[in-house]
């Protein structure tokens, strides 16, 4: 079973629309407007260091997707930030990953607009 991960925490899955459109990694940014009309766009990361769904996020953001953008894989909570300010809503997890890396490391986080180093510089 997945965990989902908001900035409210951990929570489970609540999507109940039609399907999801899955996106890997590695798709090529032409493609990326087939994207556009899903309600659900889950982008995989197959390696916490794999940073090409960030670029996916952030490109589907500028050619204005508004549905709900879920990172899903191997994410840690290091990167929880990254993913919100590259446009995610939500990151999927899986429960053994949950449990090395508890909801208070995600919720540390969780605060992404007030912890990047813009806002430090100009504070």
């Amino acid at each position: 079973m997945s965990v989902i991960v908001t900035d409210a925490g951990f929570g489970p899955d609540t999507w109940t629309g039609d399907a999801a459109l899955d996106l890997p990694s590695d798709t090529p940014p032409a493609e990326l407007e087939a994207a556009l009309g899903a309600e659900l766009v889950r982008v995989d990361f197959p390696s916490f260091s794999d940073g090409r769904g960030f670029t996916l996020a952030a490109m589907l953001r500028r050619m204005g997707y508004a549905g709900r953008l879920r990172a899903r894989g191997h994410v840690i909570a290091d990167q929880y930030a990254m993913a919100r300010r590259s446009g995610f809503d939500e990151i999927e997890i899986d429960e053994a990953l949950a449990a090395r890396q508890p909801e208070d490391q995600w919720l540390a986080r969780a605060d992404w607009r007030a912890h990047d180093y813009q806002s430090r510089l100009r504070g």
